[in-house]
């Protein structure tokens, strides 16, 4: 496979109803990886219900559930090519409730597809979407103005959101060479994989061309393994199987492994995705593993995967910058919500402030406030109420993230700056 494509993943971003399913159903169809025969079934069953303008979101929202209420809850994972790229697309929820698998989502994502309807504008999810993207290291932002027939085609309707949420992206921290705009309409497929035909003062490029501009990381490989645990299965005749994405490092039958923070050991047998077996599971790969000497007990959502010569890091406490995306009063010292960090939950406790920031330019606004508000940007000191694995952005990017949720929605987002390790 020394010839494959470099890899992306990629999120969908942006305000409810503002077209995310529908471009990606779209985008699918157009580039051959939704087949005829489906988009037909999905196209029926929402002609079926009443709705058929929901035919291509149905390729991504397949929970019954979702679609008999026509919104998206769970992340879904999908895959398309370019000419230069391929892509997984993580579709994220736009529903205010559904924020903490956007977050799951954005973690693991290299890119983002922010879509804005030229019709309804910014709206609050996209002011949040865009702020949590910045928090949570995203470097490359397509944003796609999508419902442009609803508007004519017309340029003067572009220019406005344009010029609207490139302030927007701008004030949050993204530069204009991590930016670029695409003038869409998904309903229609307009400019979606070739040029458009109806709006000729757009100079950019289509959404696939835009797309295909971006870079893919370089596949961590040469780090220390870590694999986030998403569930572990107990399969008949097999034995324990733990499922999870390698974020870095390279995972091969007969490995040592060691499970974090329990320190439990054991041995992989074998190593496969979709049904294949695979001799190596390398950065990016979602992946199941059979192992040796560890039953389902011994392994829980949340944990870490890594080998014994350079095991994940527990962390006792942790240094991180966060900024605070809504909080209804303010947020006091020894506050304890709960933090999602990779796949892991739990409540951890704000120890310290130890300064707020200017969140345009990074500089210090206040030094040991007593407390913090919405929109603040600060240095906190956590301290996790159990232990947990996570490791400085910096050095591991995917899980040094994470995210902070009270009362059915996200608090605030941050990144590690520093773990002060649990000592044996």
């Amino acid at each position: 496979m020394a010839n494959e494509k470099p890899h992306i993943n990629l999120i969908f971003i942006g305000h409810v109803d503002h077209g995310k399913s529908t471009l990606v159903g779209r985008v699918l169809y157009d580039t051959g990886s939704l087949s005829e025969n489906d988009y037909r079934k999905l196209k029926a069953e929402a002609d079926a219900q009443g709705k058929g303008t929901f035919a291509f979101a149905y390729a991504m929202d397949t929970l019954k559930e979702e679609r008999e209420r026509g919104v998206t809850i769970d992340v879904s994972y999908r895959k398309f090519e370019a000419k230069n790229n391929r892509f997984t697309i993580i579709d994220a929820p736009g529903h205010r409730d559904f924020v903490k698998n956007m977050i799951t989502g954005t973690s693991q994502a290299d890119a983002a597809v922010l879509v804005c309807s030229a019709k309804e504008g910014i709206q609050p999810q996209t002011k949040e979407h865009a702020f949590l993207a910045q928090v949570m290291g995203i470097k490359q932002i397509v944003v796609a103005i999508n419902k442009m027939d609803e508007m004519g085609y017309q340029e003067a309707a572009y220019k406005k959101v344009y010029d609207e949420l490139k302030k927007l992206l701008n004030g949050v921290g993204f530069k204009d060479e991590q930016l670029t705009f695409v003038a869409i309409s998904a309903w229609d497929g307009e400019n979606i994989t070739k040029a458009t035909t109806k709006m000729t003062w757009f100079k950019g490029p289509c959404l696939l061309e835009a797309l295909d501009k971006l870079k893919a990381p370089e596949p961590a490989v040469d780090k220390p393994l870590r694999i986030p645990v998403q569930d572990v299965y107990t399969i008949k005749g097999v034995g324990t199987v733990p499922v999870g994405r390698v974020e870095c490092g390279i995972l091969r039958p007969n490995d040592e492994i060691i499970v974090m923070p329990s320190g439990k050991k054991g041995q992989v047998k074998t190593v496969e995705a979709h049904h294949e077996q695979l001799t190596e599971g390398r950065p990016g790969d979602n992946i199941g593993f059979n192992v040796r000497g560890l039953n389902k007990e011994d392994i829980a959502r949340g944990d870490v995967i890594g080998k014994p010569s350079d095991p994940p890091t527990v962390a006792k406490e942790f240094i991180a910058r966060i900024v605070v995306l809504s909080h209804p009063t303010a947020i006091p010292i020894n506050y304890t919500p709960v933090f999602h960090m990779h796949t892991a939950q739990l409540s951890c406790r704000l120890a310290e402030i130890q300064k707020t920031l200017d969140p345009r330019t990074g500089q210090v606004k206040e030094e040991n406030p007593k407390f913090l508000k919405t929109g603040d940007a600060a240095i906190v000191k956590i301290i996790p109420t159990r232990p947990v694995c996570v490791e400085e952005y910096a050095k591991f990017p995917q899980l040094g993230r994470f995210a902070i949720r009270d009362m059915g929605q996200t608090v605030a987002a941050g990144i590690i700056q520093t773990v002060i390790p649990v000592t044996k």
